[in-house]
This record gives structure tokens, C-alpha cells and sequence, in this order.
């Protein structure tokens, strides 16, 4: 099974890019998107000047365990600047989001809970509401995370997104959204006993 048919056999379809659109952007982008992977393991991300952006990580069910996720999460946090990425709310009747949820909160991610992130999914036309997630090394605000979110949204989710799906996503402003308010931690309520 090749690097993309492990990640559409295990990513939602409103969550996953063209296998096209990838291999663009690791053509067209190579300044900063990459593909690591390996038998047990696959991580896209985009690598930018002050942030790195986790875009899919996949780890095979049979080697979970075996620090795999942990290493891929270390070469990025060897760079010394925030990580950033995107994860679906927490559904307690799918058990590998909450196990993603705690895997992130004791790699030290934080729950960016001023950004709001919703996106109409151009293969099924539904909204898609994704939470966001981050590393802060050096102790970066959320606004300096919503920032890097919108660059990366304007440099990676929507690159030629026209060419490879026939319309275009909404523009980060209408899918982003920054606003202080008391919103429950996500990766608090994941590690709260039940």
C-alpha cells in the first residue's frame, strides 16, 4: 500500500487533500513540504521559516506503541519553533480520537482555544469543524499561532485548490477566526478520569 492509500484508508474524506494536490505541492512546494514516511508511518508537513505545520500523521495500528509517532513529533521539535496542527473534536464513540488527544497532550500540545476553525469540505459540501493544536517551545501566543494558521491555510490547504477540485475553498478569513472566550480544553477533557 503506497504513502497516500494509507492516508485515505484512515483520514476522513472532507479532511483529505487530492492525492494530486499533494504530489503538487511536494513537487511545486519542496521549499516547504515534505513527506517523511517509513513501513509503519507517514507524515506530511510544511516546514515555514517560524513554524512547522503537521498536515497528516499516520502510524499503523499494528505498531502503535513503539514510539513511532514520538520520533516522527521529535525531528520536528528538534527545530526548536511551534508545531501546529488540525484534529477533529473529540468523538467518544471513536476511541483513536480521544487515544490521538492524549498521544498530543503528553507530547506537550496545548489546545489553541481562541481559534475557531470551520471549512466546507469541497468532496462532500458539508462544514468541517476541526480543532486546533499546538507546540510552543518558546512560549507563543495563540495569536502568534493563528497567524502561522493562516499562512499556512493560504500557502498549503488552498494551493491551486481550483486546479485540482474545480472550485476553490472559502479564503482564511471566513474559515479562520480569532476570539477570547472560555471554550473547554479539549486535551483537559481527554485526560480528565472518567
Amino acid at each position: 500500500m503506497n504513502w497516500y492509500e494509507k492516508l485515505n484508508q484512515y483520514f476522513p474524506v472532507e479532511e483529505m487533500k487530492s492525492k494530486e494536490h499533494m504530489e503538487t505541492l511536494l513537487k511545486e512546494r519542496s521549499d516547504v513540504y515534505y513527506k517523511d514516511e517509513g513501513p509503519y508511518h507517514v507524515l506530511m508537513f510544511a516546514e515555514f521559516q517560524d513554524f512547522s505545520f503537521v498536515d497528516y500523521l499516520f502510524v499503523s495500528a499494528e505498531s502503535r506503541g513503539m514510539g513511532i509517532g514520538k520520533k516522527a513529533l521529535q525531528m520536528l521539535k528538534d527545530k526548536n519553533k511551534p508545531i501546529i496542527l488540525e484534529v477533529e473534536p473529540v468523538d467518544y464513540e471513536d476511541s483513536d480520537s480521544e487515544k490521538r488527544l492524549r498521544f498530543y497532550a503528553r507530547e506537550g500540545f496545548k489546545h489553541a482555544n481562541s481559534i475557531g476553525y470551520c471549512r466546507r469540505s469541497l468532496a462532500t459540501g458539508e462544514d468541517n469543524e476541526m480543532e486546533i493544536l499546538y507546540w510552543a517551545p518558546n512560549g507563543e501566543s495563540e495569536e502568534e499561532i493563528f497567524q502561522a494558521m493562516q499562512q499556512m491555510y493560504e500557502n498549503i490547504h488552498t494551493y491551486k485548490d481550483e486546479q485540482f477540485y474545480g472550485e476553490s475553498y472559502e479564503p482564511a478569513s471566513d474559515v479562520l477566526t480569532f476570539e477570547v472566550k472560555d471554550k473547554e480544553d479539549i486535551l483537559e477533557a481527554v485526560a480528565k478520569p472518567v
